[in-house]
């Protein structure tokens, strides 16, 4: 089974949180939800509450798929200024695996180096004003190029948390997931 780490920062964009961590679970991916601190209670952008499962000390060193990051502010601010963060997102890129990032959130991987020659969207004006070295700034939905997956913001969450179950679980059980939400 597929293992997904989403970090909630306090502030972070609830949509995106949320949808992600739902469609994730939908798709039979094993989700871990983890407060960059002791508390687990996140007050969202928004102030809707969400209550991580674990914090980040208690799963650094343990194996993910991806490490995904919900956007919003300040808490894209507050992923950004973690350095535990930023070493888990180098480690898992070093080791292969993927990292994923929406709105706000790509910032996060740029101020880690991990957009370096890279294409990449995020919310219009996080990354594309100081873009990182080589960055092509995309205006589309979703963009991956290899390993690092972007997405625009709380409009293509649904559609970037679809995504993320294909590229961990295939097409089929994308397909299944998306059928089940009766989207049209």
């Amino acid at each position: 089974m597929s293992r997904v780490l989403v970090p909630l920062a306090q502030g972070c964009e609830e949509l995106e949180a949320v949808t992600i961590t739902d469609i994730l679970v939908r798709g039979g991916i094993a989700v871990v939800t983890a407060s960059l601190d002791d508390n687990r209670i996140i007050t969202a952008s928004r102030g809707m509450q969400l209550i991580a499962q674990q914090t980040l000390d208690e799963v650094i060193g343990q194996k993910f798929d991806l490490i995904v990051l919900p956007g919003g502010l300040p808490g894209a601010d507050y992923l950004q200024a973690d350095l535990r963060l930023r070493s888990m997102l180098q480690t898992m890129m070093a080791e292969g695996g993927l990292v994923a990032a929406i709105c706000a959130a790509p910032k996060v991987l740029l101020n880690a180096g991990i957009l370096d020659g890279k294409q990449a969207t995020s919310y219009p004006g996080v990354i594309d004003r100081h873009p990182a070295p080589g960055m092509q700034y995309l205006k589309d939905a979703i963009v991956q190029d290899g390993q690092v997956i972007t997405s625009r913001g709380p409009g293509t969450a649904m559609d970037f948390a679809l995504y993320l179950v294909e590229q961990l679980q295939g097409k089929a059980k994308r397909e299944q997931v998306e059928a089940a939400l009766v989207r049209a």
